[in-house]
């Protein structure tokens, strides 16, 4: 039986860890839950091993089922802008890589919804099977090494939503 772990989720502007999300995110998808079913399922799991504010509860289930989508590969539409993932077990370069994207994002002057995944389950999910790695906007950009602060730039500036 699988233990229940802490995952990172973006609910508004916040990432909360929710412990056992990730094993309801499993069991839906191994039972090919629709959206609608998986969302009520899934929420339910993690209200009973979570707090969840009464006056959150909708922005919760929009969570995770943006996520739930995600997972399955849907493109909803609604991630506008830019998003970036740092994956990586929580070593020295893995850190040294979301520095140098918080520097990258500075010398470009833009912002960005920034996330850490260090849980190798959904890192292999992700399909990087080196780590540190670097996604921008859905796709990998590295794994394995480190890149320059020169490379993130360039990716992060191609990035943007209104380049040409």
């Amino acid at each position: 039986m699988d233990s229940p772990t802490q995952r990172m989720i973006r609910i508004g502007k916040t990432s909360i860890g929710l412990i056992g999300l990730d094993i309801a995110f499993n069991q839906a998808l191994a039972a090919e839950m629709a959206v609608p079913q998986a969302v009520d399922f899934i929420f339910l799991a993690v209200k009973e091993r979570n707090y969840i504010p009464s006056g959150m509860v909708d922005k919760y289930r929009e969570a995770i089922g943006r996520e739930y989508r995600r997972l399955l590969g849907i493109d909803d539409g609604q991630n506008q802008g830019l998003t970036i993932r740092i994956l990586g077990t929580g070593c020295i370069s893995c850190n040294g890589l979301q520095i140098m994207v918080i520097n990258a994002m500075e010398r470009a002057g833009v912002a960005a919804d920034i996330e850490q995944i260090h849980d190798r389950d959904e890192i292999g999910r992700l399909g990087v099977t080196a780590t540190p790695a670097l996604i921008i906007n859905g796709q990998i950009k590295i794994a394995g090494i480190m890149p320059t602060l020169t490379q993130v730039e360039g990716w992060i500036r191609a990035a943007m939503p209104d380049h040409e």
